[in-house]
This record gives C-alpha cells, structure tokens and sequence, in this order.
C-alpha cells in the first residue's frame, strides 16, 4: 500500500498543464512535490499565495511564507501574495480548475466531511466549505481506514458534513475511486494490493468491473 507521499505522488497525475490547483491541508500539500517539471502550473493556497512550489529544503525555510496548514513553503517565479478577500473571490469566483483536500470521511454519493470531529476542539472550518460549494473538480487525498481499521468510505458520513455530492475522485492508500450515481467505482489498486483487500476495506458501495490495474506511479 502507498504511504502519504505516494498518494500525493498518485493525485500528481491528475494535474494538467495550465491548471490552477488549491491544496488543502495535509496530505495535498505534497502534491506539488511531484507535479511533471514539463508542465505549467499555478498552486493556490487559501491564505492568500498563488505560485506556490516544493516544500523548501532544510535550512531554507522562510517562515513568513506558509500554507494554509502554516507549513513553510517555496514560492515560483511570478508568485503573488494577496489577503483572503481576494483569495476566496478567486474560489469563489470558479477559477480553480483542481481543488485537492483531504478528508475524515467520503460517502458514496460524494458527500464529504473534512473540518470537525464532535467533542474536539477546532479552530473553524476554514475555507473547506468555500472550496466544496464553488468546485467543479474535487480530488480528495486520504487513508482508506482510521487507525482502528474502520473504513472512512461509507454508506453515509457520520461526522458534519462541509459538501453534499461534490466529490469526484478519491485516492487513498489502497485504491483509485471515482465516485458514480452507483457508489465508489474502483479505477487502480495500490501496488501489492489486492481487490478483495479494498473490497473488506470499503463499507459503501464498491463497484468492481473487468480487471483492476496496478496505479503507475
């Protein structure tokens, strides 16, 4: 199975030349690091960055420019940096071509609950509600279970829901999904992984036709 890096790896492909793409926080963030260097690229960070690059190598790190997730990052020739007014006018406004987040919990109809866990403390729920209601294109980037093992790809999500039916594709550690009027549609296992291992691992709805490739990452 992938680890974060290789999901972010994985979702990397999705990302075609001249789009603008919003990272969200965790492991989206690491999809710069392995978008195509023959592609042009525009990374948007919700804060207020539009141009960002890799995460910078230790020692280089600038901590006046961060990501949402207040990670440092680099930014690309032509980078621009402006306040949220602008930044959420440009989400807002369907500028993005590729929003990529992350996620506690997807359902099968393409709900998706990212911002809160009943009893925890939060901060807010940032710009994930913006970014869910004003996307055309959702990728989201998580692990197939929680820790104990429990699938966090259902029927139905049990925790707030921030978007009702607007995710489209989802990569995990275990598999490519799209997401259909029919439930999950596995697209790719995970190198080593088998389909009746996604199978066990998903408790919505998971549609299985003809062969199932391998990801090529």
């Amino acid at each position: 199975m992938l680890d974060k890096n290789g999901i972010a790896k994985r979702i990397a492909k999705e990302v075609k030349d001249g789009y603008y793409v919003n990272l969200g926080i965790g492991i989206p963030t690491l999809v710069a690091n392995f978008v195509r260097d023959d592609i042009s690229v525009e990374f948007q960070s919700e804060n207020g960055v539009l141009g960002m690059g890799p995460f910078p190598f230790e020692g280089e790190e600038d901590a006046d420019v961060i990501n949402a997730g207040k990670q440092t990052i680099t930014t690309l020739p032509g980078a621009s940096f402006f306040d949220s007014a602008m930044s959420f006018g440009m989400i807002r406004g369907k500028h993005v071509d590729l929003t990529i987040l992350g996620a506690m919990e997807v359902a099968e109809n393409g709900d998706i609950a990212n911002w809160k866990i009943p009893g925890k403390m939060v901060k807010g729920m940032g710009g994930a509600m913006d970014l869910v209601a004003s996307a055309e294109n959702i990728i989201v980037a998580m692990m197939h279970t929680n820790k104990a093992g429990i699938s966090k790809l259902l029927t139905k999500c049990t925790l707030p829901l921030t978007g009702v039916g607007c995710v489209k594709k989802i990569v995990t550690n275990l598999a490519v999904m799209e997401v259909t009027g029919e439930g999950f549609k596995l697209l790719e296992r995970a190198p080593g992984v088998s389909v009746e291992t996604i199978i066990r691992a998903t408790e919505g709805k998971l549609i299985v036709e003809g062969e199932i490739p391998e990801m090529d990452l």
